[in-house]
């Protein structure tokens, strides 16, 4: 009996103390689900770590895995910003020349720009917007080719890595931050101040002003956004403050032609025609602009004047390059520019200007069906028989003036400007055949 208790109590102290480390193995950690704010709190290894340690192993960490990184949690987020805020990562990363560069050198330079834009886009995730930017561009208004007029060298690419870095910072931002990244930029660079003294300057008087302007704009708020809509916001934001005359003088600035040592072509405009290349890029911007008409305080009527204004800067232009940039915009542009000159009156200058369309049309190889289509569209513009037949002996009188003028012109020497009046006269001698022939023959179907 004594042994069989023995056992009993053997038995029953043996169960006594297994009972609580089943218990205790019931807490293990490796069955307790924890978030990954608590595993991270003060139980993170880096928590540990002298942060000079742990520079150490960020700086063995490529700018995007840095990126990476500082999403894990709040902690690493703090980590990360204390990391690019030091002098060091600024000098080995930030702070360095844009100069000198061959065109396969160029490639990496802007993708550390956009790796860049990620890690600060992530890193300043929770803050507000105008903190954002504030701690952002704190670090970035310190290099000088970031910034208007600081840099002198001509092939320097700051403003082409400042543009891709903003590009990457603030893809799908909504419309309203984007507002308030433009005011932000606007007072750290002196942008409207700066737009002011080139729009109320003489033309050309301030040439190095008026290129710097068109490179800030065009790399970095314009020519980076590969949709059309996001390129229409930052070109509003540009046009908007300004009065009707200075919005075209600033479209010239930042879409102009240029010679090829970068200077805007303002005087060749007036006295002489020029190719096609040369006014794409203004014809780009205008239908830019004629895409977004539902701006609240834009009109068609106002985009139309912008670009009436626009072909007198900075003294009328060469009626050829008038017409050759309505060619170039489009049947709508076109239509809406000569039918409001019809409405008011003004017929000898529509018939001269269509006139010129014909010639372009022979010269730039469109079809002459769409100048045939054009005139018939214009046609439709007068209520009245008379009023159509007076159109059309207009344009026929402006056919036989601005040939004569050819002629006497190319008879009056042989220099080489007289040379290429003569092969202009032939080329419209052409056109005008080939126009009438197609004209005459829509009325004979």
């Amino acid at each position: 009996m004594v042994m069989v208790r023995k056992g009993s109590r053997s038995v029953g102290k043996y169960t006594l103390t297994r009972k609580p480390r089943l218990r205790r193995r019931s807490h293990c950690p490796g069955r307790t689900i924890m978030t990954r704010s608590q595993c991270s709190s003060s139980s993170s290894y880096f928590h540990r770590l002298p942060s000079e340690v742990f520079h150490m192993i960020l700086d063995k960490l490529s700018v995007l895995e840095i990126s990476v990184f500082g999403m894990v949690s709040k902690e690493f987020t703090r980590y990360v910003l204390d990391y690019i805020s030091t002098l060091a990562w600024k000098n080995k990363i930030l702070i360095q020349t844009f100069h000198d560069y061959t065109c396969l050198e160029k490639r990496p330079t802007i993708a550390q720009y956009r790796d860049l834009g990620l890690l600060f886009k992530r890193c300043t995730l929770l803050l507000p917007t105008k903190e954002r930017l504030r701690f952002i561009f704190s670090k970035f208004s310190q290099i000088p080719c970031f910034m208007l007029e600081r840099c002198l060298v001509p092939d320097c690419i700051g403003f082409s890595c400042h543009g891709v870095f903003l590009q990457t910072l603030i893809a799908g931002w909504d419309e309203l931050e984007c507002h308030r990244v433009f005011n932000f930029l606007c007072d750290l660079t002196n942008l409207q101040q700066k737009i002011e003294t080139v729009v109320t300057s003489k033309p050309g008087l301030k040439g190095y002003q008026e290129l710097q302007l068109r490179l800030f704009c065009r790399q970095v708020l314009l020519d980076r956004w590969p949709k059309q809509p996001d390129c229409q916001f930052w070109l509003m934001q540009l046009l908007k403050p300004w009065p009707m005359v200075s919005q075209a003088r600033l479209l010239f600035i930042l879409y102009g032609p240029l010679l090829p040592g970068d200077t805007l072509i303002w005087q060749d405009l007036v006295a002489r025609g020029l190719p096609h290349k040369a006014l794409w890029d203004l014809a780009r911007a205008i239908l830019l602009l004629f895409g977004k008409v539902e701006v609240k305080g834009w009109t068609t009527d106002s985009m139309l004047a912008i670009l009436q204004e626009l072909t007198v800067i900075p003294q009328p232009w060469h009626v050829e390059n008038v017409a050759r940039l309505l060619v170039l915009c489009g049947t709508s542009i076109c239509y809406n520019i000569l039918a409001s000159k019809a409405l008011n009156g003004r017929l000898l200058e529509i018939s001269r200007l269509i006139v010129y369309i014909i010639l372009v049309c022979e010269k730039d190889g469109y079809h002459m069906s769409w100048a045939v289509r054009l005139v018939q569209q214009v046609c439709g513009v007068f209520s009245t028989a008379p009023d159509k037949f007076y159109f059309i002996q207009q344009l026929e009188n402006a056919f036989s003036d601005i040939t004569r003028e050819f002629f006497e012109f190319s008879v009056a020497g042989n220099h080489l400007e007289d040379r290429e009046t003569f092969q202009t006269l032939c080329i419209l001698l052409d056109s005008s055949a080939r126009f009438h022939t197609k004209f005459l023959h829509m009325f004979l179907k």
